[in-house]
């Protein structure tokens, strides 16, 4: 038997395994696998909240929200939750969104953006990830 054709058949017997071990192991539909913050974003879909599509494009606002989002990411005591917040950040107002771990961390990530140069004001809307 020449090489290649060695080389065919023996890709043929390990995509039929693969196949073959997929069908053995179907994996869950993406609606049963939704992730954990799904029901709380639930309430953004009126667009009665404020949303990161709502952040301002304009250079001001835009390197506000990345020292906003900086100030966050640098402490490495948040969880990821908290370093994944959504943040809307426009003329000094930064509005906070989506799950964090704790009470505690909420209260954190709330001083941790006072502190940051140009914020006026903190609306905290955080929720606690149950």
């Amino acid at each position: 038997m020449k090489r290649s054709s060695l080389h065919v058949m023996l890709c043929c017997l390990l995509f039929g395994a693969s196949v073959a071990a997929a069908q053995d192991h179907p994996q869950k539909s993406a609606a049963a696998t939704a992730a954990d913050d799904t029901g709380i974003n639930k309430r953004d879909a009126s667009h009665a909240n404020t949303t990161p599509t709502d952040q301002p494009n304009n250079a001001a606002d835009v390197k506000f929200a990345a020292s906003v989002r900086r100030a966050i990411v640098d402490d490495k005591s948040l969880s990821v939750k908290a370093h994944n917040v959504k943040l809307v950040a426009s003329s000094g107002v930064v509005t906070l969104r989506g799950p964090v771990a704790s009470a505690d961390e909420k209260s954190k990530i709330e001083k941790i953006v006072s502190a940051v140069a140009g914020v006026t004001r903190v609306d905290n809307q955080l929720d606690i990830a149950q």
